[in-house]
């Protein structure tokens, strides 16, 4: 997994933190990476739902409540269908570990990553960006 999950996370809550966060280079500022990346990334959750935005206007919104945006449904926006471990492709198969080693770690994956989706669907947005708040008082 890359970093565009954790500056999805930060381009969401900065806009719930705002009524609208400015020009890409303004949340580049804060996310602390190139105006090109959040482009990038918000092109991801616009196509997911998560935010809008109108063309030749700066700016972006949240699509619904921040209590309403989980950060499965981020993850799922910016990682889909990717899961967080993978097995590698080309293992011997003439090796006795080599042509078993795919299916035992798929099924540790497997349930690595249910339990990843199942955290993240608890967290709410809202809840990201109280904690931000805390934080910083």
């Amino acid at each position: 997994m890359n970093s565009q999950y954790s500056i999805a996370v930060h381009i969401l809550t900065l806009l719930d933190s705002s009524s609208g966060a400015g020009a890409s280079a303004e949340i580049a500022g804060s996310v602390g990476v190139n105006p090109v990346v959040i482009r990038s990334v918000t092109g991801l959750l616009r196509k997911a739902g998560l935010l809008t935005t109108q063309r030749g206007v700066s700016g972006a919104q949240l699509t619904r409540p921040a209590h309403q945006i989980s950060l499965l449904d981020v993850y799922r926006a910016v990682n889909a269908p990717d899961s967080v471990l993978k097995v590698h492709a080309h293992p011997n198969l003439a090796c006795p570990v080599g042509a078993g080693i795919q299916r035992a770690l798929e099924e540790v994956y497997g349930q690595a990553q249910a339990a990843l989706e199942s955290r993240l669907a608890e967290v709410m947005l809202s809840d990201i960006t109280r904690a931000v708040h805390q934080q910083a008082s």
